[in-house]
């Protein structure tokens, strides 16, 4: 599973290079769940190569972070709320998390949305609700862009430091295939219990 996402994404930042960065990164960022903890190591492999350079590589990072932001946001903030109470029990989105986020955004504001893209798995969704949330656009994107460009720096830092030794990764992608597919199908199941356990109740 991972070593054949390992190997899309290498396919990628190869033919494409930067722009590679940016568009991956920027489909991470749409609610589609690209681990940019592939991609920022790999690119920071081709600047250890000397083929990229590391700056640059956070840079497309976070722009592509931004792009893929806005769209969801934009979703976000021009549907989500009402096509979510009307449509969300077929995607399995209730009520209860249009209030959570709310209530999210109510008690730590703006900074959520920094903090959000410094999580793995959360920083992929975060730009829904803050689109729903009617975040302003401007502090939006800055937030987005700074949170996005440390994260990536530190994974392309990553993987430049691993350098020469990048291939051996491709083992411990083989190892932990079993228990990473384990743990997506619990959360999967738990998500779709929780969501059917509020539908109901509503």
């Amino acid at each position: 599973m991972l070593s054949a996402l390992a190997a899309f994404v290498v396919a990628a930042l190869a033919k494409l290079g930067y722009a590679g960065i940016v568009l991956l990164m920027a489909i991470e960022s749409a609610c589609i769940p690209l681990p940019s903890e592939i991609i920022m190591p790999f690119s920071g492999y081709l600047v250890h190569t000397g083929a990229m350079n590391l700056w640059l590589v956070a840079l497309m990072g976070a722009i592509g972070n931004v792009l893929g932001s806005l769209v969801a946001y934009y979703l976000g903030a021009l549907g989500g709320r009402p096509l979510v109470e009307k449509y969300g029990k077929y995607v399995l989105i209730s009520r209860h998390d249009l209030a959570l986020a709310d209530r999210w955004f109510e008690r730590y504001g703006d900074i959520t949305i920094f903090l959000g893209r410094l999580l793995p798995v959360i920083r992929t969704f975060i730009a829904f609700p803050g689109g729903v949330a009617r975040m302003a656009l401007d502090r939006f994107i800055f937030y987005t862009f700074v949170g996005s460009y440390i994260w990536s720096l530190g994974l392309a830092t990553i993987g430049m430091k691993l350098g020469e030794h990048w291939d051996r990764l491709s083992v411990y992608f083989h190892r932990f295939d079993a228990v990473i597919g384990a743990l997506l199908v619990t959360g999967a199941a738990w998500w779709i219990w929780r969501h059917v356990k509020s539908l109901r109740e509503a």
